[in-house]
């Protein structure tokens, strides 16, 4: 094994610096990007909000358990979340009691973000990750900070072979170290709160108070400063799924600024970027569902049998081009359990009504949603 590439010196954490100019610019197109998703949702009804959030939670809890290496049923978390936010889903196979736990502790964060943060909660959070007090085959410390003797490592890489990348302070100085982490952070210290959510996840990584957990605590504290920055909006910022997407620039990010220096602001302008283009991909997905309302407002005096109603909403979920191959007698067929002649007319009849436009002929004949800037 290699050795550490950083090891933990006492920082002094409230010396933290940053170019306020540099974190501004950054800042200031966050917030615009904020703005335009708040103004967006505002012409949605409650339903269309509470499916986007749903969704988007799903997504979020898949890619923070993605960022560690897990894998999670993406069906199974849709279902827990669906009843969780009264969203009807169809239904789906129950979640696991550790996906219960993460959905729980994201769930607190956002319905709770008002309430201090504590050590209690923090330990909560992470106890929660693991119901059975085992990570994978290996039993854990759970619902209190480390107190192994062994120095706690962040490696990567084949066991014989690992790359150590950084080594925690040890387990007698966690408590210290978070007890300051927690007074800066429930002082509102940093007026903020994009900064504040910059500094506190970086803070807790170094940290690392737990034996397991510690990534998808971290971020689900950034989940609480932005539900306290903009509510339950904040649902549809998928900053896990942004960080997954960009992740071995954030775990870059993150060494990087560990390295000693009190000089943050690399860190800080480059989370927040990620926060901005988090905003920015919620921004698409809001204006797909206002296409989708506007398209059966404008349909809204169609008779339609429910089987259709089904197919047209695939393919407006779909999105622009999203429905590889585009609708066919067969696809309809399989989607809606209706005969093939069923299938075959329920299509014409929705190409007569101007809700389906035909592309090809005989057994190529494929139909696509009538909604211009969508093609196929």
């Amino acid at each position: 094994m290699k050795s550490p590439h950083l090891i933990w010196q006492d920082p002094g954490w409230p010396k933290m610096r940053y170019d306020i100019a540099l974190v501004g610019k950054e800042i200031a197109l966050a917030r615009r990007a904020q703005g335009v998703i708040e103004g967006k949702l505002a012409a949605l009804g409650f339903e269309q909000r509470q499916e986007l959030a749903a969704e988007a939670w799903s997504q979020e809890a898949v890619s923070t358990a993605a960022i560690e290496g897990e894998r999670l049923d993406l069906q199974a978390v849709r279902s827990s979340v669906g009843r969780r936010l009264g969203v009807v889903n169809g239904g789906g196979p129950n979640a696991p009691r550790h996906i219960d736990g993460l959905l729980d502790i994201m769930d607190d964060a956002v319905s709770n973000a008002s309430a201090p943060l504590s050590h209690e909660r923090l330990q909560a959070w992470q106890a929660a990750l693991f119901p059975t007090g085992f990570s994978g085959m290996s039993k854990i410390r759970v619902g209190a900070y480390r107190e192994h003797a062994e120095p706690m490592q962040i490696v990567s890489g084949r066991i014989g072979s690992e790359n150590v990348h950084y080594e925690a302070p040890p387990s007698a100085r966690v408590p210290a170290e978070m007890e300051q982490l927690l007074k800066w952070f429930n002082n509102k210290a940093e007026a903020e709160s994009l900064t504040q959510a910059a500094l506190a996840h970086l803070w807790f990584e170094t940290v690392h108070p737990f034996e397991d957990g510690n990534g998808r605590v971290g971020r689900v504290l950034v989940d609480l400063v932005l539900a306290r920055d903009t509510g339950e909006a904040s649902r549809l910022i998928r900053l896990s799924q942004r960080l997954l997407e960009e992740r071995e620039d954030y775990y870059r990010e993150l060494e990087r600024a560990q390295h000693g220096s009190m000089d943050v602001t690399s860190w800080v302008v480059w989370f927040v970027a990620q926060v901005r283009v988090a905003c920015e991909q919620a921004s698409l997905v809001i204006d797909e569902s206002l296409v989708k309302a506007r398209f059966w407002f404008d349909h809204r005096d169609k008779e339609l049998a429910p089987r259709q109603r089904k197919a047209l909403n695939a393919l407006l979920d779909a999105g622009p081009g999203g429905f590889e191959g585009g609708m066919s007698t067969k696809k309809y067929e399989n989607l809606t359990g209706a005969s093939r002649a069923t299938s075959s007319r329920d299509l014409i009849e929705l190409e007569q009504m101007k809700l389906l436009r035909q592309a090809g002929a005989g057994r190529s004949t494929r139909y696509y949603i009538n909604i211009e800037g969508w093609e196929s």
